[in-house]
């Protein structure tokens, strides 16, 4: 799982980002089954809208990938498909994401409790 547009976008120094890889996952199951060889780590896009690319490659062999990137920043997917024998993606997927609104993170928006008055009774 890579981002393209790090740190920016319009300057994208750190190209690609490893945000998450995976290793050995057998053809019948999902990642879960996988070794974990980059631990996962949340996109925290700190400027304009970043694409977050998933890239499923098959491996020939379990223990093919046995040596995981150094660097998280500056990645290149289709040097480390070269370099592992990985051949040309199988599948792909994206979504984008980006900051959210304020300084930074989530938001915590404390209101007021409601003050509800009793309805006033209805004349018969």
């Amino acid at each position: 799982m890579v981002d393209p547009d790090a740190p920016n976008p319009s300057n994208p120094t750190m190209r690609e980002y490893l945000h998450w890889l995976v290793t050995d996952i057998p053809g019948t199951t999902d990642a879960g089954y996988g070794r974990e060889a980059v631990c996962y780590e949340s996109p925290r896009p700190a400027a304009g809208i970043h694409r977050v690319v998933f890239v499923l490659f098959r491996q020939m062999a379990r223990g093919s990938v046995d040596v995981a990137p150094l660097l998280r920043h500056n990645f290149c997917t289709r040097n480390f498909a070269v370099a592992h024998g990985l051949g040309a993606p199988v599948d792909a997927a994206f979504f984008t994401c980006q900051r959210e609104g304020g300084t930074g993170g989530r938001r915590l928006v404390i209101r007021p409790p409601r003050t509800t008055t009793p309805p006033a009774p209805r004349p018969s």
